[in-house]
């Protein structure tokens, strides 16, 4: 189709705003964005939407065309719902660049002009996309009858006699036509698929697993919850979807091509409206960490969780327990497929929010909202989640204390039958779902970490539940591994012991490994206790550490070494990094 025919539809709410002689560019696809570069995501005749979320300040337009123009797109909607008239700098570089721009009224939603191109050229090219497409409005709409993505694929399978299924980055299955994936066939072709990613190869990939060929179409959150201005495939290879098509595509014609890569548009617009869901939740998490870790009264805790227990338990009658989960995700120096190609210019914490969120889903449950239940809050490097468990009944006595973080320990199944079930979260469990899918997303350069605490039942609780998962994911970190977790019960000897430590044992603790560093700083103004503590927070990293001080790294070695040498301690082994940790955290 042409641009002029949008135009002439009135029903777009479509308005000329330049690029009157260009308007016989032909449309083979739609495209809603708020990036600030886009251009990985594109490949020509794209009609851009976008809200302007991009734009900072004038000097943001002209970039941002000369990319879309340079991708050979035909032409660029914005909408007035954001800023109201569109800025006349855009109106300018698209007159530079000769890009016909429309304005898109703020009563016009981008999904109806996305259907309406998607139905245009859809039917031009492939008669067979025909009745998703006419479904369209179903995947939109709220509610039950919406049906979500289940019905584009129950159509892919009727009419195109296709398979498929969507898929989170850790393989469980959002949606899907006919039987579910088995076993573990789902994190198996989430792993081909975040290892084809990084190597930077464009989809659809193609995986043979046992003798069965599956496509694999990268589904792209290019939406208002994408990661802004992403540079770096790392900044959401680990939260992206996919569509698995159990077909060959490498020998398809391209109208079929372009049919699935239009499915995988449609599926991203439900995608966007998830994310944006969870604003919600992502502001609870965020007002109730910052309460905690300013030492607020428990009783103003209290009043929030009270506020946020309806929202992530709709219908719950009864105070739900609480647990906290840190997460953290680094990248070190090496090869990356991206143009950033040094730690730092991949920001962790958005990553590693992201990624929480879809940890933290119950693995049997599928669905696009399944998560709903989980508030995640970043601060820094870290992502903490808040997650609310329901209140069970009392354990039978032979269960208390006996919950199952070791995954493998299965001989005693028999013996809680018809115990009620513990819904707390546990890190082995965590850990074994994740693993293999996740560790080729990492590749070489990429290390995710997960601390859990235990429940707690009460606001007064939750900061010794942040400190204790804060302190379980440094023992993660400190394991072996591209994906490493701990738990609450692994701190048991150290961390939730110290309240019962009398206070003149913990005094002496603290001085005799504290105290010579104290001596020496203010002797020479070494800043060995800063030094010591960001050495700590960046678990041993020297370039993150070296870099977060200002300092060269040798400087920062030798600062370290004169530490273990004025305490006699070896900051190389975890027992030492533990003592000072906690030497820190009680002076």
């Amino acid at each position: 189709m042409r641009l002029r025919a949008l135009l002439e539809t009135d029903a777009l709410g479509l308005r000329l705003l330049g690029g009157e002689d260009e308007l016989d560019r032909t449309v083979r696809g739609v495209m809603t964005t708020d990036l600030r570069d886009p251009s990985r995501y594109l490949s020509g005749g794209e009609l851009v939407l976008t809200g302007l979320a991009w734009r900072r300040d004038a000097g943001d337009s002209e970039p941002f065309v000369r990319i879309l123009a340079g991708a050979g797109v035909a032409g660029l909607a914005a909408g007035e719902a954001e800023l109201g008239d569109i800025p006349a700098d855009l109106v300018e570089a698209c007159v530079q660049h000769r890009l016909p721009l429309f304005a898109v009224n703020e009563t016009v939603a981008f999904a109806t002009i996305t259907e309406h191109v998607v139905r245009q050229v859809s039917g031009e090219r492939a008669g067979d996309l025909a009745a998703v497409v006419d479904r369209h409005r179903r995947l939109m709409t709220s509610g039950p009858a919406g049906g979500g993505p289940e019905v584009v694929l129950d159509l892919l399978t009727s009419d195109l006699d296709l398979r498929a299924w969507v898929l989170s980055p850790t393989g469980r299955q959002i949606a899907g036509a006919g039987a579910p994936l088995a076993g573990q066939l789902g994190a198996v072709l989430a792993g081909h698929h975040l290892a084809a990613t990084r190597t930077g190869r464009r989809g659809p990939y193609r995986a043979a697993v046992a003798g069965t060929t599956y496509s694999l179409f990268p589904i792209r959150n290019t939406g208002r919850g994408a990661v802004p201005a992403a540079r770096d495939v790392r900044e959401s290879v680990l939260s992206d979807w996919l569509l698995a098509v159990e077909a060959d595509a490498s020998d398809w014609p391209a109208a079929r091509l372009d049919l699935l890569q239009g499915v995988t548009q449609l599926i991203a617009v439900e995608r966007d409206r998830r994310d944006a869901a969870r604003t919600v939740r992502r502001r609870l998490a965020q007002e109730v960490l910052e309460l905690v870790q300013a030492g607020a009264a428990p009783a103003e805790i209290a009043a929030r969780l009270r506020v946020a227990a309806p929202v992530l338990l709709p219908g719950l009658g009864v105070a739900p327990q609480w647990q906290v989960v840190v997460a953290r995700v680094d990248w070190t120096a090496g090869e990356t497929t991206g143009p950033a190609g040094v730690p730092g210019d991949v920001a962790g914490g958005p990553v590693a929010q992201a990624l929480l969120e879809e940890i933290l889903v119950d693995p049997a449950v599928s669905g696009p909202d399944s998560a709903d239940r989980i508030a995640v809050a970043h601060t820094g490097e870290e992502a903490i989640a808040l997650v609310p468990l329901p209140a069970v009944p009392a354990l039978l006595p032979e269960t208390v204390g006996h919950p199952t973080d070791n995954a493998d320990n299965t001989d005693n199944a028999d013996d809680t039958v018809g115990a009620p079930q513990d819904p707390a979260l546990h890190a082995d469990a965590l850990l074994a779902s994740v693993r293999e899918p996740l560790s080729a997303g990492l590749a070489d350069d990429g290390r995710l970490t997960l601390g859990v605490s235990a429940a707690v039942h009460s606001a007064e609780g939750l900061r010794g539940a942040l400190e204790e998962a804060r302190h379980a994911r440094r023992v993660a970190a400190a394991r072996p591994g591209r994906v490493c977790a701990a738990g609450h019960h692994e701190l048991a000897s150290h961390v939730l012991l110290l309240p019962f430590v009398p206070d003149d044992v913990r005094r002496a603790f603290t001085a005799r490994l504290l105290d010579p560093l104290r001596d020496y700083d203010r002797r020479h103004r070494a800043e060995l206790i800063e030094t010591l503590e960001a050495f700590l927070d960046c678990d041993g990293s020297w370039t993150r550490c070296a870099a977060r001080l200002h300092l060269h790294v040798n400087t920062l070695r030798y600062r370290v070494g004169r530490i273990e040498q004025l305490t006699g301690r070896d900051l190389s082994r975890l027992e030492d990094k533990l003592d000072f940790f906690l030497a820190l955290r009680m002076s």
